[in-house]
């Protein structure tokens, strides 16, 4: 069985019924709760954006679900909110994440399956964190090959920070062609106008993420100086917040997406990796 909400209707059909009370409290319903009752049973829901109130929502359905006797199996979150909140730098911080899976441990969701989660920098594979079980797939070659489409057969990809340098070099490794070398397949921002490799030549930026563009503007001004032909953009998790869309629709010629957050360049359709 699965649990839907609403925030998953453009993939799945809902049968979770969510609102928000006047005052602000949340209120969450399973639809036809009988044909859940001993069921295992996969939640799907999208955590972003308004993550806090999504998280307590979640949580609800969670704890109703076990009410009911559905056997949760799993979770399936396409953006995982508060992973960037993985380390502890200051005294007295939360560490957010865990504290996060320790919650949704306790409300019964033990496995979740997540995409490119921004604290596992190699891609695919299962991890544990915070005694939930995290099922990370990465979908990095599947914006690569898409992207391919609209390039030259010389199309080279760059990640322009260490934290996603998995990607350029997971994705170009599998279908056998280039990437920026370094030792972890990416180079700092400040140096990559240094790079001769993208002279001339196509190149695709490509990150787990782009948040308020800065990151993604500074890498699309350097290979531009350093003589790239066409540069092309892409990211699994596009939130594209304040002007950071129009600043890279000005500078890329081509953008590609996922839907784990809707955008109309949303191209690659995180379901399909489900299988």
């Amino acid at each position: 069985m699965n649990a839907v909400m609403p925030n998953f209707s453009d993939v799945l059909e809902p049968n979770v019924e969510v609102k928000t009370f006047p005052d602000g409290d949340s209120y969450v319903r399973v639809l036809e709760p009988a044909r859940f009752k001993w069921e295992k049973t996969t939640i799907y829901t999208r955590l972003w954006p308004e993550q806090n109130s999504r998280i307590f929502e979640l949580i609800l359905l969670a704890r109703t679900l076990a009410e009911i006797g559905a056997r949760i199996e799993e979770a399936v979150i396409p953006y995982l909110p508060y992973s960037r909140q993985d380390k502890r730098f200051l005294e007295g911080e939360a560490l957010s994440i865990d504290i996060l899976l320790t919650v949704l441990k306790e409300s019964g969701i033990k496995r979740i399956t997540t995409f490119d989660c921004h604290f596992i920098k190699s891609g695919g594979g299962e991890y544990e964190r915070g005694g939930v079980r995290i099922k990370n797939i990465s979908l990095s070659t599947a914006l690569v090959e898409r992207a391919k489409k609209e390039f030259s057969e010389n199309l080279i990809t760059i990640s322009p920070d260490q934290g996603a340098a998995y990607m350029a070099e997971k994705a170009m490794k599998k279908m056998r062609g280039e990437y920026v070398e370094g030792k972890e397949a990416y180079r700092k921002i400040e140096k990559m106008d240094e790079v001769p490799e993208v002279k001339g030549r196509d190149v695709l930026i490509i990150d787990d993420m782009i948040s308020t563009g800065g990151t993604m503007v500074r890498a699309l001004e350097s290979v531009k100086k350093a003589g790239a032909r066409k540069v092309g953009v892409a990211t699994v998790h596009a939130f594209f917040l304040k002007d950071s869309l129009q600043k890279i629709e000005s500078m890329a010629e081509y953008i590609i997406t996922t839907n784990t957050i809707k955008n109309k360049y949303a191209k690659i359709n995180f379901m399909e990796a489900l299988g």
